[in-house]
């Protein structure tokens, strides 16, 4: 959880960076490819080419292109039809993802991960109820798109890394994830970017150059790494509270409007969620398949 808890810390910037900063005033797929590019240049110099296996380099880069590449072609398309607030609260729906793709990857069906991902998912609803307009609706699809990428590469990499036997350290194949999600921002930069948006000021170089060394270079390492160390409620849940944390940064840094007792009592719920996986689901899943 230490891992998670870290990265959850770090990311609650990046919503209100990119929806403040850069949304609407440096191209979005720039943005992507330049963000993915530093990231890449944190771990090729760790990355091992001898005794590691062209299948293990072909699936980290299948899910360094879904988890890492598609989802920012999504994400960041986001802040430009919904504000920070609303792309938060349609990030609801990411533990329900990671539960089910993790129970489908493992052949079976656990209902108690998921009693405990609904929990967390209806403490984030009492945070961020609002009333949403009709023509929001592409911009929730947008936000599931990133949603389910983000779920899928997780999943994947917490499977992979349970399955595949392998006496390397994440961390000298972890470039290879990069090295995917780098192909897929490339095509998507030539194929849809716009040049002439490039950052202008001292600020949003520094921005993408954190987002990318750090909150994407460091942080997604961490986090798979993290997500490899818990069950898949645990993960599930971890995922939902990137919300009420962003949504913290968001109020205390650039003084967005908040219902605070909604916060307050959603995060309880949330903690609650956590409570039960660890004491009771845990307890569950061992007799169901022991």
């Amino acid at each position: 959880m230490a891992y998670l808890s870290a990265i959850t810390l770090l990311w609650a910037f990046s919503f209100s960076l990119i929806g403040v900063y850069l949304a609407g005033q440096v191209d979005a797929w720039f943005s992507v490819l330049i963000r993915i590019v530093l990231a890449s240049v944190v771990f090729l110099p760790f990355l091992k080419f001898r005794q590691v296996s062209k299948s293990l380099i072909i699936k980290l880069m299948a899910i360094g292109g879904i988890q890492l590449g598609l989802m920012y072609c999504f994400y960041y398309q986001s802040f430009m039809l919904l504000s920070v607030p609303e792309v938060l609260l349609f990030t609801v729906f990411t533990p329900i993802y990671v539960t089910l793709i993790y129970d489908l990857l493992k052949g079976r069906f656990s209902p108690w991960y998921l009693v405990t991902a609904i929990v967390a998912v209806l403490g984030t609803v009492v945070i961020k109820r609002t009333d949403v307009q009709e023509d929001f609706l592409l911009g929730f699809l947008v936000v599931q798109g990133a949603n389910l990428c983000f779920a899928i590469g997780q999943v994947s990499y917490k499977y992979l890394m349970e399955s595949h036997e392998t006496k390397l350290s994440q961390h000298t194949v972890f470039g290879y994830f990069y090295l995917g999600a780098l192909i897929v921002a490339t095509i998507a930069f030539l194929l849809f970017g716009h040049p002439d948006k490039l950052p202008t000021t001292s600020l949003q170089w520094g921005i993408l150059v954190y987002l990318g060394l750090i909150a994407s270079g460091v942080g997604y390492f961490m986090w798979n790494k993290g997500a490899c160390l818990v069950n898949a409620g645990a993960l599930a849940i971890m995922n939902n509270a990137l919300v009420p944390a962003g949504l913290i940064v968001n109020i205390l840094i650039w003084n967005r409007d908040a219902n605070l007792p909604k916060l307050i009592l959603g995060g309880a719920i949330i903690m609650l969620s956590l409570w039960i996986n660890e004491t009771w689901v845990k307890r569950k899943v061992t007799q169901q398949y022991s």
